[in-house]
C-alpha cells in the first residue's frame, strides 16, 4: 500500500493499469461481480504518448525493479526471440516490475513487463523465454487491437439498444452476452499465444518444453498461495484464461511439433546466476502480508482480516476476499485536512450514489475513528475512517448479507487495526533469493530448513525449484532458497 502523499499521483496510473490483461498471475481472487479486465490500449503512434503510458503503468504497478544481471539476460533473450517471431522487424523493451506477484503482460507498443515474482519462480532461461515469447505473440498477433475493436462494437450495439430502441433490459442482456463472447475470445487468444510462443522459443534455440514447465510451476505456486480455493469460480466459463491443465497439454503438444533432432538449450545455470539475490516476496517498504495479517513498517500500522480471508497488498490498497467471494474488504490511505472531522468525512459518501448512515465516532486502540453503514442493490457496506498522525485510513467491508456474523467480522477487523511496536517494525526484514549447491546427503527437507520462508518452507522450496515431492536432489546442482537480510 502506498504512502498517503502518493494517492493522487497514482490515480492516473491505476486507470492505466486497468487497461491491461495479465497472462500469468497469482492474484485471481476477486468477487464474482468484478468486471473482466479491458484489453490493452491501441497503438498511439506517438512516442511521447507511449512513454507516458509506460511511466504511468510502472508507477501504478509498484515501480521499476532494477537488477543489472537480470535485465541483461532478459534483453539477450528478447534479442534472440524477436528475429524468430512472426514479425522479426519489431523491437521490444523488457521492464521488471517491483511486484511479488507472478505476472507478465505486453503493450502493443512492444513494451513487455515481467514482475520480479515471476523471475523468482522460473528455473531456467528457456522458461523465461517461453513467458516473453508468449507476450510477444500477443503483440505480433494484434490480440489487444482485436479485443478492443470487439468491445467497441459491443458497446455501440448496447448503446443503440438502450437509447435508440429505449430498451434498457435488452441492453443489459447484450452486455452479459458480450462478456461471454469476450471471455471466450480471450481464452482463444491465450492458447494461440502459447502455441506461437512455443514455436518461437524453439526457433530461437531454446528448449520448447520450457513453456510447459513454467505453466506447471505457475499452477503449483497459485495453489501454494491459496488461489486454488476459488478454482471452481475462477475457471468457469467467464474466465478469460484457459485452465492450466489445458494450457500445459497444448504447450507440450506444441513443443513436440517444434522439436527437432537438436535439443534446445535450457541454460539453467546462466538463469539462476542472473536472478541470484533478487528480492523475494513483498517489499517491506510498501507493507507485507503474512497470512491474513497486514503490516506496514514505514507507516507503522497493522490489521488482520477475518478468518479465512486472503489478503492482497497492491500499490493502491490492501484487498481481501473470503473463500466464497461473498465478503470483501479494502484498506487504503487518503489525505484529509486536519480540521475536517472523521464524521463529516464519512458522511461525504465514498460509494457513488449511496449515503452513509448510522455514523458513530469512537476510538480504535487509542486512535480516533468513525464508523458508518450504507447499502447498494446487492451489497452491504460497513465503513470506517481511522486517523493516524497526518493520515486517514479508510476500511470498507462489503458483504452479500447483513447478518450478525458479518457485523462481527467487520468489528473484529476494525478492532485489530493498531500501531506497530518498535520491535515489530524492526523484525520485518526483506527476503531475497539465494543459491545453494546441493551436497551429498542433502535433501529437500534439509535445504528447506535453511530458508526464511513466510510459511510452509518445504512446499515453497519444492515449488520454487520446480521439484516434486519425493524426488531426490542432484549433488552438485544449484537450487534456490529464500534468505533474510
Amino acid at each position: 500500500m502506498v504512502l498517503p502523499g502518493r494517492t493522487a499521483r497514482l490515480a492516473a496510473g491505476l486507470a492505466m493499469a486497468l487497461l491491461l490483461a495479465g497472462c500469468a498471475f497469482d492474484n485471481s481472487r476477486l468477487p464474482d461481480t468484478a468486471p473482466l479486465p479491458p484489453a490493452a490500449p491501441r497503438l498511439t503512434g506517438l512516442d511521447r504518448a507511449a512513454s507516458r503510458e509506460h511511466q504511468q503503468l510502472v508507477t501504478a504497478l509498484g515501480g521499476e525493479y532494477r537488477n543489472a544481471r537480470a535485465e541483461q539476460l532478459l534483453q539477450q533473450v528478447v534479442a534472440k526471440l524477436a528475429p524468430a517471431s512472426d514479425r522479426p522487424a519489431e523491437s521490444y523493451r523488457v521492464t521488471i516490475l517491483n511486484s511479488p506477484t507472478v505476472n507478465a503482460f505486453a503493450l502493443p507498443t512492444g513494451n513487455v513487463y515481467v514482475t520480479r515474482g515471476l523471475l523468482a519462480l522460473a528455473n531456467d532461461t528457456s522458461e523465461i523465454a517461453g513467458v516473453l515469447a508468449h507476450e510477444i505473440a500477443h503483440v505480433t498477433a494484434r490480440h489487444a487491437v482485436a479485443r478492443a475493436e470487439m468491445e467497441q462494437r459491443s458497446m455501440l450495439v448496447s448503446r443503440v439498444v438502450s437509447e435508440v430502441l429505449n430498451d434498457p433490459a435488452a441492453s443489459e442482456q447484450v452486455r452479459d452476452e458480450t462478456r461471454l463472447s469476450i471471455a471466450g475470445f480471450s481464452r482463444a487468444q491465450e492458447l494461440e499465444a502459447d502455441r506461437i510462443g512455443v514455436r518461437t522459443i524453439a526457433k530461437a534455440g531454446y528448449d520448447p518444453y520450457g513453456a510447459a514447465r513454467f505453466l506447471v510451476s505457475l499452477s503449483r505456486n497459485a495453489e501454494l498461495n491459496g488461489s486454488s480455493s476459488r478454482s471452481a469460480q475462477g475457471q468457469n466459463f467467464l474466465s478469460t484464461h484457459p485452465t492450466t491443465p489445458e494450457r500445459v497439454s497444448q504447450a507440450i503438444a506444441a513443443a513436440r511439433l517444434a522439436s527437432s533432432t537438436r535439443a534446445g538449450a535450457a541454460d539453467r545455470n546462466a538463469y539462476l546466476n542472473a536472478i541470484n539475490g533478487i528480492a523475494y516476496g513483498e517489499d517491506p517498504a510498501d507493507g507485507v502480508v503474512q497470512g491474513r495479517r497486514f503490516q506496514h513498517p514505514r507507516l507503522g500500522i497493522t490489521f488482520a482480516g477475518p478468518e479465512g480471508f486472503q489478503l492482497d497488498n497492491t500499490a493502491q490498497a490492501v484487498f481481501g476476499v473470503s473463500p466464497d467471494g461473498s465478503h470483501a474488504l479494502r484498506l487504503d490511505a487518503v489525505e484529509l485536512p486536519p480540521a475536517q472531522s472523521l464524521r463529516d468525512f464519512l458522511a461525504s459518501g465514498w460509494i457513488e450514489g449511496m449515503t452513509t448512515q448510522n455514523i458513530t465516532e469512537t476510538t480504535i486502540n487509542g486512535l480516533p475513528a468513525a464508523t458508518g453503514t450504507t447499502q447498494g442493490k446487492e451489497w452491504y457496506f460497513q465503513l470506517a475512517a481511522i486517523r493516524v498522525d497526518g493520515a486517514v485510513y479508510r476500511l470498507v467491508y462489503a458483504s452479500r448479507d447483513n447478518s450478525t456474523a458479518t457485523m462481527r467480522a467487520f468489528r473484529q477487523t476494525l478492532a485489530s487495526f493498531r500501531r506497530l511496536s518498535t520491535h515489530e517494525i524492526a523484525s520485518i526484514r526483506p527476503r531475497r533469493i539465494a543459491l545453494i549447491t546441493a551436497q551429498p546427503g542433502d535433501t529437500p527437507e534439509s535445504l528447506a530448513s535453511r530458508m526464511s520462508a513466510p510459511d510452509r518452507p518445504l512446499e515453497r522450496f519444492l515449488v520454487l525449484n520446480g521439484l516434486t515431492a519425493g524426488k531426490p536432489l542432484t549433488p552438485g546442482w544449484t537450487y534456490k532458497i529464500i534468505t533474510e537480510e
